[in-house]
């Protein structure tokens, strides 16, 4: 289960020389068509194995969007087909075909029996999607009244409420924050370890190269590359910047505050034997002060409160750094810090962590992970870790020389006569 074969898969629509031209071949069929064919896709052939994941990529009118609705039969081709074998969960749209004059329950309902769930089943899992989707007591309120990203919670909730064998998504999920994009590229992931066959369209080639091991390129709606990602990827990149003169010019910075309150956490996951527990996690910047917005090469300081509920000894202080899509960029830990290893925390007594780094992040948003971890045991064990507990977001500005990837290393360049 989870195969998706594309076979010569092909789409066009019909262009007239003028709205009479439409009108007169529906009533007059023996004078012949006056009409041309717009070519969207063409001669579309590949196979998407039981497990596999595979990223679509390609400018904007390539033929991405079309090509998944082919293939979930939204549409139907003009030649050739697709065939799908497995239970299909697709993100095709925003909003996914809600009604907005139902509520978001309401929607569910529907949604969840489109997708092959029966009413039971959908009642089921109610709670589960009201939870994952957090939308509060919206989810009792009209469709219409939704944001955007209200409407992607909701649909992304219901179409993966249950694992599916393929999990079909387009670039909806582009619209929601940053936070619910950590939590769904996480469930993601989390069915990909199952066994779910994946096809993913995003113009975001890292996330190809992490999430998939190959990547299909549309060109002009033709396949122009199919096969390793980052094979697949390079050749992208290189039909966007290989060939043309292309000058951006630095706007001036502006000031931003060293807090934005928009970036809330709301996918937090935390686990531990319970000997200890993270109180609080925080960053600041080198002026002592709370913040989460950081410059190209700030310093930026973690700091997180644990309070020791057993007396232990050999622990290790740890953290990590991820961007939203779960790749991990840096982390360390205090296993080969001396004093840390030899000294007993007694229980009661509460501690304060110190991290400071220089930032050499890529302009973006990302995720902390912070833990105490015991490494006596075998396997080591967390007292406490707690995963994606908080973000923050590096701007750009004058120091700022990456243009592509996630790091901002700074680099000069001269060109000598040899």
């Amino acid at each position: 289960m989870g195969t998706i074969r594309v076979t010569n898969l092909g789409k066009a629509y019909k262009q007239y020389p003028n709205r009479w031209s439409r009108l007169s071949e529906w009533l007059l069929p023996f004078r012949g068509s006056s009409h041309s064919l717009n070519w969207v896709l063409q001669d579309i052939n590949f196979r998407v194995d039981p497990g596999e994941a595979v990223g679509i990529i390609g400018i904007n009118g390539a033929g991405k969007s079309t090509l998944l609705k082919l293939i979930t039969g939204t549409a139907q081709p003009t030649t050739g087909e697709a065939h799908i074998a497995g239970r299909v969960a697709a993100m095709l749209e925003l909003g996914m075909g809600f009604h907005p004059d139902f509520t978001g329950r309401q929607n569910v309902f529907m949604a969840g029996q489109l997708l092959g769930l029966s009413v039971e089943e959908i009642a089921g899992l109610m709670l589960e999607i009201e939870a994952f989707a957090q939308i509060g007591e919206y989810i009792d309120q009209p469709v219409r009244v939704y944001s955007s990203g209200m409407q992607v919670r909701l649909a992304f909730s219901v179409a993966t409420a249950v694992r599916p064998d393929i999990l079909i998504v387009d670039e909806a999920l582009a619209v929601g924050d940053a936070a619910f994009q950590r939590k769904c590229f996480r469930r993601i992931e989390n069915f990909r370890e199952k066994g779910t066959t994946l096809l993913f369209v995003t113009h975001d080639v890292e996330t190809v190269k992490k999430l998939c091991a190959k990547a299909l390129f549309l060109h002009r709606g033709r396949v122009e590359a199919f096969g390793p990602a980052k094979i697949v990827c390079d050749a992208y990149e290189k039909s966007l910047f290989g060939g043309n003169n292309v000058s951006q010019k630095l706007t001036e910075h502006k000031t931003e505050p060293a807090v934005d309150p928009s970036l809330m956490n709301s996918c937090e996951l935390t686990y531990g034997d319970g000997r200890a527990v993270i109180e609080t996690i925080w960053l600041e910047s080198s002026e002592d002060r709370a913040a989460n917005v950081f410059g190209s090469s700030d310093s930026i300081i973690l700091k997180y409160r644990v309070r020791f509920i057993e007396s232990v000894t050999g622990i290790a202080f740890a953290f990590m750094i991820k961007t939203k899509d779960g790749v991990a960029l840096f982390g360390m830990d205090t296993a080969h810090v001396p004093e840390v290893q030899k000294r007993t925390f007694e229980a009661g007594s509460t501690v304060m962590a110190r991290f400071e780094l220089r930032n050499a992040f890529a302009p973006g948003t990302y995720y902390l992970n912070c833990g105490v971890r015991d490494d006596y045991g075998d396997p080591p064990v967390f007292l406490h870790r707690r995963v994606d507990a908080v973000l923050f977001r590096v701007r750009a500005d004058e120091k700022t020389s990456v243009k592509s990837g996630l790091i901002n290393t700074p680099a000069n360049f001269v060109v000598e006569d040899v």
